[in-house]
C-alpha cells in the first residue's frame, strides 16, 4: 500500500515545502498537489486567497525531493492543452528522475472558469475533452509523432520530445460518474477517486465493466484513493467533523483507526491511499500528525 500526502496549495509555500520534505525523509510514498486557481470557499480555501500554480509547484518539489513521487491530483482538461501538458510532463520526468504520475480530470470548480473567462463545457463535453486529452498526451509522451482529430483537440504529425525517463509515465484520472469510468478504462493506468470503501467497491465494479468490455484486463488500472482526515480521540468531534465533510468522504479517529481504514482499503483493491493535510493541523503538529500516520499503517500492514 503506498501512502501519499496531499499539501493544500492554499497555504504558505513554507507550509507546502515543509510537508514534502518530511514526507521524503521519513516514508512516505508521494507528494500530490491539486490544480485550481483559487479555493473554492467551501472546504478548499476562500477564492481570495493566495493559491499556488499546481504545475509550477509539482516542478519545484521535484528539484527539492529526493525519493517520493510526485504528482498533480489533477490538471484540468479545460484549461490545460494536451501538448503543453505532455512538454511540461517529459521535462518535469527528467527533473525529478522518474518520478512523476501525471493525473488529469475533466474539470469542475465553476468560480475559477467565471472569473478568469475559461469556458466550463457541460459535464458530456467535458467528459469528451478529458477522453481525447487523455489520447493526445499518451501518444504524445510514448510515440513518435502523434496525430488526433477529435471535436476539442487537434493534434498533427505532433512530436514531444524528450520522452519521459519512465518507459510508462503513469497516467492518473481521476473519476466518479460511469462516463469518466469508461474514460479510465481507455486511457488510465492508476484510477482515483475520493470514496471509503464500500463506495469505492460498487464503483469499481462499474470500472471493471468498461475494461472488461473493451477488452482490457482490470488488473491493469491501479486503484487510489483519498478522504479527508482528521486525528481525534474524541468521538463526538470525529462524529462531527465526519457529517460536516459531507459528501467528501472522510475519516476522524486516532490513528490505529485510520490504519484499520487502510487495510479495509486494501481489501477493496486499493493501492495507494491519499492523504490531504487540511485537517492534520500546521508546523510540528502536522509533522506529527502525519508521523503517527505513518507509523500506524505500517505498523499494521507489516504485522
Amino acid at each position: 500500500m503506498r501512502l501519499c500526502i496531499w499539501p493544500l496549495a492554499q497555504q504558505p509555500w513554507s507550509s507546502v515545502l515543509e510537508t514534502a520534505a518530511h514526507a521524503d525523509v521519513t516514508g512516505w510514498d508521494g507528494v500530490y498537489v491539486a490544480d485550481h486557481f483559487m479555493g473554492d470557499g467551501v472546504q478548499f480555501g476562500a477564492e481570495d486567497g493566495p493559491t499556488w500554480e499546481a504545475t509550477a509547484t509539482v516542478a519545484a518539489l521535484a528539484a527539492v525531493t529526493e525519493r517520493v513521487r510526485v504528482g498533480t491530483l489533477v490538471l484540468s482538461a479545460t484549461y490545460r492543452h494536451p501538448a503543453v501538458v505532455a512538454k511540461w510532463a517529459g521535462t518535469v520526468d527528467h527533473l525529478s528522475s522518474g518520478r512523476l504520475t501525471l493525473g488529469l480530470g475533466a474539470g469542475w470548480q465553476r468560480n475559477e472558469h467565471e472569473q478568469y473567462g475559461i469556458e466550463l463545457p457541460s459535464p458530456g463535453d467535458r467528459v469528451r475533452l478529458l477522453d481525447e486529452t487523455c489520447a493526445a498526451i499518451t501518444g504524445l509522451l510514448r510515440d513518435e509523432r502523434t496525430s488526433v482529430t477529435g471535436r476539442f483537440v487537434t493534434l498533427t504529425d505532433a512530436v514531444a520530445e524528450p520522452k519521459p525517463v519512465q518507459p510508462r509515465l503513469p497516467l492518473l484520472v481521476g473519476a466518479k460518474g460511469d462516463r469518466m469510468l469508461g474514460v479510465v478504462a481507455r486511457h488510465a493506468d492508476v484510477w482515483n477517486t475520493w470514496a471509503l470503501p464500500d463506495a469505492l467497491r460498487a464503483r469499481s465494479t462499474v470500472l471493471d465493466e468498461r475494461c472488461e468490455a473493451l477488452g482490457r484486463d482490470p488488473a491493469g488500472v491501479q486503484r487510489s484513493v483519498q478522504a479527508l482526515v482528521k486525528l481525534t480521540d474524541d468521538r463526538s468531534e470525529a462524529r462531527a467533523f465526519v457529517e460536516r465533510s459531507a459528501p467528501r468522504a472522510a475519516f476522524a479517529g486516532p490513528a490505529t483507526a485510520f490504519a484499520d481504514l487502510v487495510g479495509d482499503w486494501g481489501a477493496a483493491g486499493v493501492a495507494e491511499v491519499v492523504v490531504p493535510d487540511l485537517h492534520l493541523g500546521a508546523g510540528p503538529a502536522r509533522r506529527q500528525a502525519m508521523d503517527e500516520l505513518l507509523t500506524a499503517v505500517r505498523a499494521a500492514t507489516d504485522g
